[in-house]
């Protein structure tokens, strides 16, 4: 993918970064207050080095400062890490014309899981507006292998695109790579 990226005359500026921490209902909370345990998950992206994002399962995103790992570490009554579950996206950034694109490796703990890429049009905010110019440049360096339309845009309709989506995006994928670990290796073929 880089060495397509290249061809088209992209230029590399420079690196990203995206993790992910899953954290878990407390059990002291699940049994004092009779509910399911739910999911949030602590996020930070390198575009944007003094935000944290925190997504509860199938709800709302926060978007909150940096310090917002310091108040996770009180809140452990409440919510606790969910150890050895950590889960990143590292890798280049490319600029090409008006298009950002970054390619990166995805990992869980010390092992490559995957390969994510990130388009996106600098000009519009709203992404209906120019999906199908993104599936034409997506298309021009990854074939078949482009993405649908992303879950996020179905919600969004008009809407202004922000942050808060593309990390919703990612937390989508980490959680289908997790999902793909979870497969017996003999099931795979």
């Amino acid at each position: 993918l880089t060495r397509k990226l290249e061809v088209l005359g992209a230029e590399k500026q420079g690196t990203f970064c995206v993790d992910c921490e899953t954290y878990h209902t407390a059990a002291s909370t699940i049994s004092s207050q009779g509910q399911t345990g739910k999911l949030m998950y602590v996020m930070h992206n390198s575009e944007y080095p003094l935000s944290c994002f925190a997504l509860f399962e199938n709800g709302p995103c926060l978007i909150a400062d940096a310090n917002f790992d310091i108040l996770m570490v009180k809140l452990k009554g409440f919510f606790q890490n969910a150890k050895a579950n950590k889960i990143e996206s590292r890798g280049t950034r490319y600029q090409y014309c008006d298009f950002l694109v970054k390619v990166g490796t995805v990992t869980m703990g010390p092992s490559a899981r995957g390969i994510s890429v990130e388009v996106e049009y600098c000009p519009c905010v709203i992404a209906n507006d120019c999906w199908n110019l993104l599936m034409e440049f997506m298309q021009s360096f990854m074939g078949n292998h482009a993405p649908g339309v992303p879950s996020v845009f179905g919600t969004k309709h008009d809407g202004i695109y922000s942050p808060a989506d593309t990390m919703v995006q990612y937390m989508e994928l980490f959680n289908k790579i997790r999902k793909q670990q979870q497969v017996p290796v003999a099931g795979i073929r």
